[in-house]
């Protein structure tokens, strides 16, 4: 299959709408990150976005829309009064909610859960695709299962060339990570996935939030995904990957006696840093992480996948505290590692 890389003209739109009512499969950008598209209703195409990433079928997809009436055909039963208030602050917007699903959403959306994840992005690109196809779009990230999430057109095309008719090249996406996904289920709003949206903005408009232990930590032997991006291992680069957390200077020793170690055991290591801490490195080979969480979360898919160019085989990156836009961050950067994460000030204890 010959894979087109188009802008998104009125005329690629219409296109790539007809796709995905025909059952193909479209990328498409969004605020968070590209993602992979597919008719939500549509059982068979779903199983097409399975098939190009290579992922498990344990891993529900998130159904996109670009209405409030598209939740018709979604979910189950009118929606909480803290979920409309959430949806009256952040949507459109990177923030998923999680709902009963009706009987109308096929399995293979849902793998096989009870319940359907739902989001309407802002990104003017998506919601006129999602207008024009008029069905809900479900769409995981555009890459192949495991492998750093793409945020621009060409690392859709590294993972998805000959396997898709179509990706629209938006430009670079600006929230950088996959939205926040809570659990709507329950009498309070639950983070299975931090993202864009933080569990404290979630509380200050729905009153409370609740962050699921999963976030920080394996999914347990059995433990089944209630949400996209609860895998041991995800967003990974192809070079092991260990977090150092910690006191600055404390942090910057650890990671250049890791890094020396390997160096002089003929490995290529590679040193992910905050931009102002990169002087303390030397002549090692740092990339920057940039100036803060918002430039951290926008850059951290594509240094990873830099990473892979780079030909590093071992990468060692500062962590950033895990509250705020940072519990998402580390939240990434965690399952990139498999939780491989050194405390520097608790004796370099490694999780």
């Amino acid at each position: 299959m010959y894979t087109r890389v188009l802008p998104p003209s009125e005329g690629t739109l219409r296109q790539a709408a007809e796709y995905i009512r025909s059952g193909e499969l479209v990328a498409f950008p969004t605020e968070t990150v590209y993602g992979l598209g597919a008719n939500a209703l549509d059982g068979n195409a779903v199983l097409r976005i399975f098939e190009a990433k290579g992922r498990p079928g344990d891993n529900p997809l998130i159904a996109h829309i670009a209405t409030i009436d598209q939740l018709d055909d979604l979910i189950l039963a009118e929606p909480s009064p803290a979920a409309k208030v959430m949806m009256e602050a952040f949507w459109p917007g990177p923030l998923t909610m999680i709902f009963p699903k009706s009987a109308y959403v096929p399995s293979e959306v849902t793998a096989g859960l009870d319940t359907i994840a739902v989001r309407m992005p802002s990104h003017p690109v998506a919601r006129r695709l999602i207008e024009l196809a008029g069905v809900p779009i479900a769409a995981p990230s555009a890459n192949r299962s495991g492998r750093p999430s793409p945020t621009a057109a060409q690392h859709v095309l590294e993972d998805m060339d000959g396997r898709i008719p179509l990706i629209i090249d938006g430009g670079a996406c600006a929230v950088g990570l996959e939205s926040t996904v809570a659990d709507m289920t329950g009498e309070v709003p639950r983070v299975l996935r931090p993202g864009g949206v933080t569990a404290e903005q979630i509380a200050a408009v729905a009153g409370s939030c609740a962050v699921d232990d999963s976030v920080m930590r394996p999914l347990k032997a059995g433990e089944k995904p209630r949400s996209p991006g609860m895998k041991y291992r995800h967003y990974a680069p192809k070079g092991e990957l260990t977090l150092f957390g910690g006191s600055a200077s404390r942090v910057c020793c650890a990671i250049c006696e890791r890094y020396d170690a390997a160096l002089a055991q003929g490995a290529r290591p590679l040193i992910l840093a905050m931009e102002a801490n990169i002087p303390a490195y030397g002549k090692r080979r740092v990339v920057s992480l940039g100036d803060g969480e918002e430039e951290m979360a926008r850059r951290i898919f594509a240094l990873l996948r830099d990473a892979d160019a780079l030909n590093a085989d071992v990468l060692f990156s500062e962590a950033v505290e895990a509250s705020g836009l940072g519990l998402a961050i580390m939240n990434r950067l965690g399952r990139a590692a498999a939780f491989h994460i050194v405390n520097v000030d608790e004796g370099g204890d490694e999780a």
